[in-house]
């Protein structure tokens, strides 16, 4: 086999940048990064070394002065010097360049490679934790719950199917009178028939969790209804079949789906009780003002 014949089966590695490792990639994943160190010149041309490169990233900021991408940068008194072939462990701050209040700090373990400003990059973990924002209105829907919650949500970032499965499992039957409450809180509003009304403040009375949503499948009001569907019923089906013959993948598609339909129905809720409410104001403002004319 010829020189040529070798060289065109050599595996060709791609480099990510570094500021989509930051951004992008979950701990626990060792990855070759390009740009890794920016090499530092003296005034009068003499080599410096190498320096941690430390670009700017994009992260989501919840402050309420972003709630949105924004620009992060490094914080840090000063950057590390990389030598070449060696690990180095330390963490690197970030702050939002906007809000100047929001702050990302990353473990990371970095190696340089000879003579370039490529290397390996493994990220230990990062704080706040990895993954996208959850949004506030399901936090706020969760209660009590919320650090059970975000334990669910670093088991579907890191790929843990079956341990998100079980913590998002405990928060909704943990909840389920909350959410209830919340669904009756609508149904009021909507002036749903009193039957439904009754269905949902008997489902808080039943003890079995699946059975609790199975009873109310047809009482939420269409207002919550995500794409036609149920979300109650939907939560139903995805949670009572258990883990028993499912692979960690089949629990963290479902787990995904849990989140995913608890976050609309978050949403849901605060719109239709939003909606319901400046409607009551911009009445009680017409009636006011037919009043006085």
């Amino acid at each position: 086999m010829g020189d040529q014949d070798n060289a065109d089966i050599q595996e060709v590695t791609t480099l990510t940048p570094l500021a989509e490792f930051l951004e992008s990639t979950p701990p626990g994943s060792l990855t070759g990064v390009s740009s890794l160190a920016e090499r530092i010149k003296y005034i009068s041309g003499g080599y410096g070394g190498h320096l941690f490169y430390a670009p700017d990233i994009q992260l989501h900021c919840p402050h309420d002065a972003c709630n949105g991408m924004r620009f992060f940068r490094f914080s840090g008194d000063e950057r590390r010097h990389l030598s070449e072939n060696k690990w180095h462990y330390f963490f690197a701050p970030y702050k939002c360049s906007n809000c100047q209040q929001t702050e990302k700090i990353f473990s990371l373990a970095v190696r340089r490679d000879k003579n370039v400003e490529s290397g390996e990059c493994y990220k230990f973990g990062e704080l706040p934790g990895y993954g996208p924002p959850t949004p506030a209105r399901l936090m706020k829907l969760v209660g009590t719950d919320r650090e059970l919650f975000l334990k669910g949500r670093r088991c579907e970032n890191q790929g843990l199917g079956i341990g998100a499965f079980v913590y998002y499992r405990r928060v909704v039957e943990g909840q389920k009178n909350r959410i209830l409450n919340e669904i009756i809180k609508v149904s009021r509003k909507l002036n749903a028939p009193a039957e439904a009304q009754a269905k949902l403040e008997a489902a808080k009375k039943e003890s079995r969790f699946t059975q609790a949503l199975g009873d109310v499948k047809d009482a939420v009001p269409q207002s919550l209804l995500i794409d036609g569907h149920n979300p109650l019923l939907l939560l139903h089906s995805a949670l009572s079949d258990g883990l028993h013959a499912q692979t960690d993948e089949d629990c963290l598609e479902i787990a995904t789906s849990v989140r995913v339909v608890l976050a609309e129905l978050a949403e849901r809720l605060s719109q239709a009780l939003k909606d319901e409410a400046e409607l009551s104001r911009a009445l009680a403002k017409l009636m006011s003002a037919g009043s006085s004319s």
